[in-house]
């Protein structure tokens, strides 16, 4: 396990990060031989050791090949940083712990979170699984091409100092700067969220049958998105919001077990953590939710996270 003082110091940063990556002892990036024989240190880092394959002839470091190597900051402030955004601060309040440049962190962040985002293992659900969707508002921060398009197609309504949100009706799309988000939890296991275009039946049949094994009891709500379910392999039953139903006893055992509670319990939580990280682009949602999806399954927080981001990252 992880600890705050293995953060401040360079040495126990980078023994960590050798325990994690190579918990087998050293191998190396290049044909996996573990032939392999330290080579030195850094230049300009005494921690870090580098090594020398005695079979293909490469020569690597701790760090080369992995999201840490190459950069100007110190891996002691890029564990710190992901430590904190475990913590789920925002980029400010990073910057003002680490005393770094709100760019620098942004450029941090951004990366990081990206990385877990495409490392984050592939969840399959089954069982008993609820569906729902759910909207947030979000537009093209520092895309000004994007901006003026859609300025253009609203007949500049943005430019005379109100959104345009405010006329729409309906479901939120992407085009409306409310992309919808997709979620899928199992009851009691993992969760999956994914931002779509739109919330359409030929949009969600391809990710419910890669995700959700067929036969899979599935609740959800009215919506008629999710009206051919049965007709795609899986079991559903639905409650009616809209005539004021949230959960139902179907076999009189006095438990409501027919709800998407579980899922809106999500939702509660995923606004909560969103709500730090004002003014979320659409370019970037997707990698904020794929973040939030790894920390929501690992269920671990504080160190323990840092340890399985770390993992994750390293691996």
């Amino acid at each position: 396990m992880l600890t705050l003082s293995r953060l401040i110091d360079d040495n126990k940063c980078y023994e960590t990060v050798r325990q994690l990556r190579w918990p087998n002892g050293v191998c190396c990036v290049e044909c996996g031989s573990v032939s392999v024989t330290k080579h030195g240190k850094h230049e300009t880092h005494s921690a870090r050791q580098r090594y020398a394959c005695g079979d293909c002839g490469r020569q690597f470091d701790d760090l080369t090949g992995s999201i840490f190597a190459g950069r100007h900051q110190p891996l002691q402030t890029w564990l710190a940083c992901l430590y904190l955004m475990g913590l789920n601060l925002s980029n400010r309040q990073i910057a003002q712990e680490l005393n770094l440049h709100k760019d620098d962190v942004h450029q941090m962040t951004s990366e990081l979170r990206q990385a877990v985002a495409d490392k984050r293992p592939e969840v399959q659900l089954s069982g008993t699984v609820e569906f729902d969707e759910v909207y947030v508002t979000a537009g093209h921060k520092s895309q000004p091409e994007q901006v003026k398009k859609k300025n253009a197609k609203d007949g500049g309504a943005s430019s005379k100092g109100y959104s345009s949100r405010s006329k729409l009706r309906g479901r939120g799309t992407l085009e409306k700067e409310k992309p919808p988000i997709f979620g899928m939890i199992q009851r009691g296991g993992e969760v999956v969220i994914q931002m779509l275009a739109n919330v359409q039946q030929q949009t969600i049949q391809p990710i419910i049958q890669a995700t959700v094994s067929a036969g899979t009891l599935i609740y959800t709500d009215e919506y008629d998105i999710y009206a051919r379910l049965e007709a795609w392999g899986y079991a559903h039953k639905s409650v009616c919001h809209s005539a004021g139903e949230y959960a139902r006893d179907e076999d009189g055992d006095g438990f409501c077990e027919v709800h998407v509670n579980t899922m809106e319990g999500f939702w509660s939580l995923l606004r909560s953590w969103l709500r730090p990280h004002r003014g979320i682009s659409q370019e970037k949602l997707p990698i904020y939710l794929g973040f939030f999806e790894f920390v929501h399954n690992a269920r671990k927080r504080g160190k323990a996270l840092l340890d399985g981001l770390l993992n994750l990252l390293l691996g």
